[in-house]
């Protein structure tokens, strides 16, 4: 490839808007260009890479036995009706008619779709197990889309979707799944963790997402340094603080704490350590509740650590809270008499349910509040003030907890999701009848996996994790070129010239994707552009170095040229590029 062949539009500034490194990254060095908020046109250069990341992906899905189809962006919304999705997706789901006006989504994804070709197509157990996957474009009506790639609303992704006879066979399917992912982001260099996960909008009993690390992330990752324990923050559990209760040791006493409506702020009037309070979070329910007894909205009690904090998501699975939000000022004046910052479980003026985080139902002699402005109450006990909690994990883990799998102390970091596998089992099969006779001719429903990966966010996640203050650092795998032939003076040395000319075309003899910049451009900014570009190797061709028979070679991640003899200088490049894969 010659430069002056190709489009290349690098920039000096990044626009204004650009929220994160990656984001300012390709716009600047010309891989995509915004037509509108969440949706870019990827330019040459970006295409590249996204060609090349789902050359890997389609190569580790044919190899884990996967079968490629293409399922329309467009679907009925009939499918989406009979699994109750049409109202539950929420507005993510963007919604057109035809000039028949009958309903239709953009698709976000495609388990509908698929469980209706298995169900018309799969007949025997004989045609289990089979997985089909495609690279589609996708589409996701985001609030508020940002961070360039990352948070687009039009996106490539990679859907594949497994169909297998019983559990364990689904089982086996999500495995190789999983083992195709940890072979696919070892290809493209990353740095990544496969964490525990919640299921989301996509239903099932089992998750993994599989993240990049890179302070950017939007999602927090619990994981344990001495083991492979890794989760997602919403989904790991939390041990409790302390593993027994001691006795009380203080009285119950009404204390006064005026103007401290937080605990950080009731711990400083009272010369207590933070972790003596414990903080009350209330939700609400829009319906019967089944430890109320009052119809209509309901409101439950949970107490936590004054230095943690609730998980909505470990709440919204405990029974009666799936449908349960943050109560209101109004309700909380109504059902406590007085106003956040000072409501407790002690005196409740109507009865609730109360949920105690587990690190709180070990705890004694601490600080609630006394459902009276200006007031806590100190000295707290269960058993002897209150009666004893209904006990569950409903907060965040934080760094220090006991790691689940009881082999060390958890940290935290953040992480970019790139990659998600679910169990789904019936999930979709059962709703759409999609069945099997097995090898007894008896009906049976289909178990089902599904499995995403952000074709295009992965290029964000790559240049989050890999970036300089000069511009990006692709891993050789998916750069857009692999090595680039920088001649100083093609446009006036014919020896120059020749030499460039004759390593572009040994370079491509030796399979290396090459780029040769024929454009004169000065030294400075020709440099410049391709480290901003962040092309692996770079084969600097001068003519005084052609006077003594030498190349100078600089890998993009090198501090420094190193001279190379023009005749191994192909060879070196090889080496250079084994040893960083």
């Amino acid at each position: 490839m010659r430069a002056s062949r190709f489009f290349i539009s690098t920039q000096k500034e990044a626009p204004s808007d650009a929220d994160i490194a990656s984001q300012a990254l390709m716009l600047r060095a010309g891989m995509i260009r915004k037509l509108a908020a969440g949706l870019y046109t990827y330019m040459p250069l970006g295409l590249r890479v996204v060609r090349k990341v789902e050359a890997i992906v389609r190569e580790e899905m044919n190899r884990a036995g996967a079968l490629e189809l293409l399922m329309p962006v467009i679907q009925p919304a009939e499918l989406w009706q009979e699994t109750h999705r049409w109202d539950k997706y929420g507005p993510e789901l963007l919604r057109i008619k035809d000039r028949h006006q009958r309903d239709f989504v953009v698709q976000p994804t495609s388990e509908e779709v698929v469980t209706d070709i298995a169900r018309n197509e799969i007949r025997s157990w004989r045609q289990l197990p089979v997985n089909f996957y495609h690279i589609q474009t996708k589409f996701r009506d985001e609030r508020r889309p940002r961070f360039g790639v990352m948070r687009a609303r039009e996106f490539t992704m990679k859907d594949a979707y497994s169909f297998d006879r019983d559990y364990a066979g689904a089982q086996q399917s999500y495995q190789v799944m999983f083992d195709a992912y940890q072979r696919i982001f070892q290809r493209f260099g990353f740095d990544f963790r496969a964490v525990a996960a919640d299921t989301g909008q996509i239903g099932g009993t089992m998750s993994h997402e599989f993240h990049v690390i890179a302070d950017t992330g939007e999602d927090a990752i619990a994981y344990c340094p001495d083991s492979d324990y890794a989760a997602n923050v919403e989904l790991a559990e939390a041990l409790p603080a302390q593993d027994h209760r001691a006795a009380p040791s203080q009285l119950l006493q009404r204390t006064p704490t005026p103007g401290a409506a937080k605990c950080e702020e009731v711990a400083a009037q009272l010369g207590l350590a933070l972790q003596a309070t414990v903080k009350s979070v209330v939700m609400a329910v829009d319906a019967p509740a089944e430890h109320n007894t009052q119809a209509g909205t309901a409101l439950m009690l949970l107490l936590v650590r004054g230095d943690h904090q609730v998980n909505e998501v470990k709440v919204s699975k405990l029974p009666g809270m799936r449908d349960a939000r943050m109560a209101t000022d109004v309700e909380i004046l109504e059902w406590f008499g007085c106003r956040p910052g000072y409501i407790g479980p002690i005196g409740t003026a109507r009865p609730m349910r109360i949920i105690a985080d587990r690190t709180v139902a070990n705890m004694h002699d601490f600080v609630v509040g006394a459902n009276a402005e200006d007031a806590h109450f100190t000295g707290v006990n269960w058993g002897r003030d209150l009666p004893e909690p209904e006990v569950a994990d409903i907060r965040n883990v934080v760094v220090g907890d006991a790691s689940p799998d009881g082999k060390g102390w958890l940290s935290i970091c953040r992480g970019i999701e790139v990659g998600h596998v679910f169990y789904l089992g019936t999930r979709y099969s059962a709703e759409m009848g999609a069945t099997y006779l097995d090898a007894n001719g008896k009906s049976q429903v289909l178990e089902m996996g599904c499995y995403g990966i952000g074709i295009t966010r992965i290029l964000g996640a790559c240049i989050e994790q890999n970036h300089d203050p000069r511009g990006m650092l692709w891993p050789q795998a998916i750069a857009p070129f692999e090595v680039v032939v920088c001649p100083i003076g093609y446009d006036r040395i014919e020896a120059v010239r020749n030499a460039a000319d004759a390593l572009l075309q040994e370079l491509t003899g030796a399979g290396l994707d090459a780029v040769l910049d024929d454009r004169g451009e000065r030294p400075g900014a020709m440099f410049a552009d391709w480290e901003l570009i962040g092309v692996p190797h770079r084969l600097v061709v001068s003519e005084r170095g052609l006077a003594s028979g030498t190349l100078e070679y600089q890998h993009r991640r090198d501090t420094a040229a190193t001279p190379v003899a023009l005749a191994n200088a192909v060879a070196h490049v090889c080496r250079r590029g084994q040893a960083a894969a």
